[in-house]
């Protein structure tokens, strides 16, 4: 018996932010966002701290004293109320990358934010390399349920190790959204295309160069290239997501070495 279709349609900004210019780069959210509510976008997503221009690795010029200038409260920071603000208006879900302040941390963060403009929760990421040592690690894996499926988030480097997109899986994900930055050569696609075979669902890969969505089948479902801004929209059907391989999971077998 066939499902039902259950169709989300995601939308992945393709473009380069300007480091430290968080007003030039509103502007260009806004703008490609736009486009994105013109094709009837239910979720936007930004690449990784597209607010700041993933500024951490950037050390020319760099101090924390400019770090934390250019961090955003969750709670009340300009550019995520203009966000929230902004997903009310356009009855859109957004994923906003930005780098947040918290007490005196700062965090690689991903605002999950409903169309209700309310923050249904923020993601920090968890697998921090040494470009990234001015972030405070996040610790938390959490799935949100959402009028568009359950979602997940990891970014970038959290793509890397198998675990963190199972982890989402186990606790019933249907999309992984993976906002990302640094590399972006052709080894990304076969690494989010294993993970989504195994994981028998999509994930969203979105990048300042390119944007693509993997399949639960670890088909290319779409893809966007190019070295100008531009937005991904591509229809995908959650119904696809299955179980065929992951119901015979063996987890009293396994071990956490």
């Amino acid at each position: 018996m066939n499902k039902k279709k259950k169709i989300v349609r995601a939308a992945l900004i393709k473009a380069v932010p300007r480091k430290w210019h968080p007003a030039h780069n509103w502007r260009l959210f806004e703008t490609l966002a736009l486009q994105a509510v013109g094709r009837n976008a239910d979720i936007i997503v930004t690449p990784e701290c597209f607010l700041d221009g993933y500024v951490a690795p950037d050390k020319k010029g760099w101090s924390l004293q400019r770090f934390r200038g250019i961090a955003e409260s969750i709670v009340d920071g300009e550019y995520i109320l203009r966000a929230r603000e902004f997903a009310c208006k356009h009855a859109v879900h957004l994923v906003f990358g930005f780098t947040e302040l918290s007490g005196e941390s700062c965090f690689n963060a991903a605002a999950l934010i409903g169309s209700d403009g309310c923050v249904i929760g923020c993601y920090h990421k968890i697998h921090l390399l040494d470009h990234d040592e001015v972030y405070a690690p996040g610790d938390e894996l959490p799935v949100w349920e959402t009028p568009h499926g359950r979602i997940g988030i990891m970014i970038c480097a959290d793509r890397r190790w198998p675990e963190t997109a199972r982890t989402l899986r186990v606790r019933g994900t249907e999309l992984i959204i993976n906002p990302t930055y640094g590399m972006w050569h052709l080894d990304n696609e076969w690494w989010m295309r294993t993970r989504s075979y195994e994981n028998e669902l999509f994930i969203c890969y979105t990048h300042p160069r390119v944007a693509f969505i993997t399949g639960p089948g670890g088909e290319i479902a779409a893809k966007l290239m190019s070295n100008l801004p531009d937005v991904l929209v591509h229809d995908i059907d959650l119904s696809a997501v299955s179980d065929d391989m992951f119901r015979y999971r063996r987890p009293d077998l396994y071990d956490n070495g």
